[in-house]
């Protein structure tokens, strides 16, 4: 008890006893002060070159951890926080395991949310005055700025990279590489340019790929059963009791497309029936209400047709329409083929025609309204019976003159309405009602989108699906589960739209003849752009001339010629990333080693980039895949600044206004945090959380300064060979063994959470309870030459090498603090003990 109160800075008197006791002694603080103590460390990192010349000193194979680039639109959130911690561990770790490592941050900075935010930052008159060249030169400032303030950031959290030399997907150099791999897939024959429906967003006016998009669960259509009425059966006789009036039944979620409908599909696999529609059910005859409404087909006063629908769904179509269904007839869906029916709109005769398996009897009636410019099987259907692809619907959501009444009406808003008041009209609706279900937003603008047909650019996956799910299998994926994740998505998805409708993005190289629109691509056009590009950058494409965009070979018929205004997609940016970092910059691997980001990647930035290199290399761009979970607050839930449920990294290190409330944690804390979540699932932070970490970081600072101020005296040369010391200090050892092999474990398999726990059990705990208790009395008694205190610092010293090696990955400043107090750091060369504590 005395040794404790002389170690917390009780002076001690002069005796004749002085010579026997040896307290501890260091100049390492209790206190972090991490406010201003970890910038300083930060500061002699940066200024010292410390990443470039430790990879540089090493030895080992190379190291590559390729960094998928951050969005440059906005202030960092705690998952890019979460992110870039898990890089640097792992980047950190395999510098003290001898590799040479050299880790260049990226960002994406090209896309719609930059260019809307340029937009909506100045008035209406303004914006419509931009011109494009403008518009880019405006949206690169944007995004540069962004770039600067999340460095700082990400540096303030203690990140190493190479900060002088990141990549930017709007640099010259790396345009040009993302033109070099377009290219490389135009001439394997992997683009396309087609009509075919793809998500369209309504409020950004622009094409979306999958991962653009955002599924609601709670998005409530205006959906409706209809009546088609037949006019001539396929199959002569087998109708003919019923006719003229027999229709067809569909039901769909979205009316709007009704005025595009080609056909109607059936599978032949079901069975049909045609039934009668008796009196209505006294339970629907006398309920009202906003939500269901029966359309004018149930009305009292109307002559009741026949229907056709599948026969299994016949007793739940009676309870759904509360009308007495009785079935008069059955038949394979196989004989409706080439049946006839009117159009409920235009007017034209329309066919009955076989579908695929994606027609079923779960919900429904059986039949499929089918519009090929607005939805994947319509469009596939209507290429093999060779329809018209139909879309009267423009960029901006309204219907075209082309949708006759409907003209200028929002297919999601007045004119979807509007569609299901004419069928009720004109008797052709059964029911309307409200319809909860999954439906895709356009992530940006967080408003619904379309299925719509237009003139894209597409790169045909199924030209190289199967390399690609080949090479999945020789990827490792953190955890397991990621592989199925993308083998799933993958094997399913259709071909890519990399087309965008916008300005601020790549341009897609290509020419259409002003005449017959026939776009002019060839391999001598893109490697000239391509040479422009990496000289002047990509706005070259809007100020140059088309005679200079050209290549020499067609400028005579430059007159012929307009450049295009798409884009490309920025996951078709993002996604060459390997060709123009990994592939490209010396001292790093391509394959690169690792990628790590989050699950939601699997359709984004894993899958773009596995699609790129698989088109013009044949194989994955990563060796292993880690992903880690989203961020939520304590009790589960999603961070929102609404809610007011936000934990901003920037606060959790240097506090908040009110200090009480928002202490200043440090950065270490914060990467404590992230070592101690399993962050293969979704992570939880909030107030409480982050009190743990901060009592846990003290704790392990207490242990550390136990340590060195125990050790103030002690030269390697002292230490005292294994064989010679008492079983307790040998059993000490044992114990260190048992965990440098649980920590080393920990590292390899990216379990940091293991680490963690490892460090709250041992560092924290044991040593405390056990070691530290039977060491104060051999330490401070008995002169500084006892054999008992020799072989005590010796114990001592092989605990704190390799604890402050072990948390260095995690806690690189308080690792930096330790190293500095420690009084024997320039002495370790060949020491045993040294030798011992950093043999990993």
């Amino acid at each position: 008890m005395i040794a404790c109160l002389l170690f917390l800075g009780t002076k001690q008197k002069d005796g004749k006893y002085k010579h026997t006791v040896d307290l501890p002694k260091t100049t390492f603080d209790l206190r972090a002060n991490s406010v201003m103590r970890e910038p300083e460390l930060q500061k002699l990192w940066e200024e010292n070159q410390v990443l470039k010349r430790v990879s540089e000193r090493n030895t080992g194979a190379t190291f590559t951890l390729h960094d998928g680039p951050p969005y440059a639109n906005g202030d960092l959130h705690m998952g890019h926080a979460l992110n870039k911690v898990l890089k640097d561990i792992i980047n950190r770790y395999k510098l003290l395991q001898n590799h040479k490592v050299s880790f260049i941050p990226g960002w994406d900075c090209h896309g719609l949310p930059i260019e809307l935010k340029v937009l909506k930052s100045m008035d209406k008159a303004t914006s419509d005055a931009l011109t494009p060249i403008k518009l880019r030169q405006k949206a690169a400032k944007f995004a540069k700025a962004t770039v600067n303030a999340q460095m700082n950031s990400f540096k303030r959290i203690g990140i190493w990279a190479d900060w002088d030399n990141p990549y930017l997907t709007l640099s010259p150099e790396y345009e040009a590489a993302q033109l070099e791999v377009f290219g490389q897939m135009v001439m394997r024959g992997y683009i396309y340019r087609g009509r075919k429906p793809v998500h369209w967003s309504p409020s950004s006016r622009t094409a979306l790929a999958e991962a653009e998009l955002e599924y609601s669960e709670n998005h409530v259509s205006k959906s409706i059963y209809a009546a088609f009425k037949i006019t001539s059966p396929s199959n002569s006789g087998l109708l003919d009791e019923f006719l003229p009036n027999v229709c067809l039944a569909i039901w769909t979620t979205t009316p709007w497309t009704i005025p595009a409908n080609a056909v109607v599909a059936v599978n032949p696999e079901l069975s049909y029936a045609v039934v009668e529609l008796q009196s209505l059910l006294e339970s629907e005859s006398t309920s009202g209400g906003k939500q269901r409404k029966l359309g004018s087909i149930l009305s009292s006063g109307n002559e009741k047709p026949f229907i056709i629908v599948a026969s299994d769904l016949v007793s739940v179509l009676e309870s759904k329409w509360g009308v007495k269904l009785v079935i008069r007839k059955s038949f394979p869906g196989s004989v409706l083929e080439y049946c006839r029916y009117l159009h409920p709109v235009n007017g034209n005769e329309c066919s009955v025609v076989i579908g695929g398996d994606y027609i079923t009897t779960e919900s429904g009636t059986g039949l499929v309204h089918t519009a090929p410019g607005h939805g994947q099987e319509d469009y596939l259907t209507g290429l093999k019976y060779g329809l018209p692809i139909v879309s009267p619907v423009d960029d901006e959501g309204n219907f075209t003159a082309e949708a006759g009444q409907f003209s200028g009406l929002s297919v999601l808003g007045a004119g979807n309405a509007a569609v299901v008041k004419y069928l009720d009209e004109h008797v052709s609706l059964i029911l309307e009602e409200p319809y909860k279900h999954k439906y895709p937003y356009d992530w940006r603008s967080k408003e619904p989108t379309i299925f719509r047909a237009t003139e894209q650019w597409f790169a045909s996956v199924d030209g190289f699906r199967d390399a690609a799910l080949d090479a999945i299998k020789r990827v490792t994926w953190v955890p397991s589960q990621g592989e199925n994740r993308i083998v799933n998505m993958i094997s399913g998805r259709s071909d890519w739209c990399i087309s965008r409708q916008r300005t601020w993005g790549v341009p897609i190289p290509v020419f259409y003849h002003v005449d017959t629109q026939e776009p002019l691509i060839t391999e001598k056009t893109i490697e000239h752009i391509k040479g422009i590009v990496s000289e002047k950058g990509s706005d070259a494409w809007w100020y140059m001339p088309t005679e200079e965009l050209l290549p020499e070979k067609y400028r005579d018929k430059a007159s012929e010629y307009r450049k295009g205004t798409d884009t490309m997609d920025v996951w078709f940016d993002s996604g060459s990333s390997w060709a123009a970092v990994s592939a490209k910059r010396d001292g790093l691997n391509f394959p690169a080693d690792v990628y790590l980001e989050g699950s939601d990647q699997h359709r984004g930035w894993f899958q773009s980039s596995l699609l790129t290199s698989i088109a013009t290399t044949g194989k994955a761009p990563y060796s292993s895949v880690i992903t880690h979970g989203f961020v939520l607050d304590e009790e589960g839930f999603k961070m929102s600044k609404s809610v007011g449920n936000v934990v901003d990294p920037e606060k959790v290190i240097v506090g908040g206004k009110n200090s009480k409330e928002e202490p200043p944690y440090g950065a270490d804390v914060l990467r404590l945090w992230v070592s101690s979540v399993d962050y293969t699932g979704d992570v939880l932070i909030g107030s409480q959380i982050l009190r743990q970490m901060s009592d846990m970081y003290r704790k392990l600072r207490g242990t550390m300064r136990f340590l060195l101020a125990n050790l103030h005296d002690w030269k390697p040369e002292n230490s005292v060979p294994y064989s010679d010391l008492p079983k307790i200090d040998q059993y000490a050892l044992f114990q260190l063994e048992n965990v440098v092999a649980s920590m080393k474990d920990g590292y390899d398999n990216y379990q940091f959470y293991k680490i963690y726990q490892t460090l709250q059990r041992f560092a924290i705990v044991g040593l405390s309870n056990f070691y530290f208790d039977v060491a104060k009395d051999r330490l401070y008694v008995g002169g500084r030459v006892s054999y008992t205190r020799k072989s005590c610092q010796t114990v001592l010293a092989a605990h704190l090498l390799y604890l402050v090696r072990a948390i260095a990955p995690i806690m690189p400043h308080l690792a930096e603090d330790i190293w500095q107090n420690l009084p024997f750091q320039h002495t370790l060369e060949d020491g045993s003990v040294a030798k011992f504590a950093f043999d990993l």
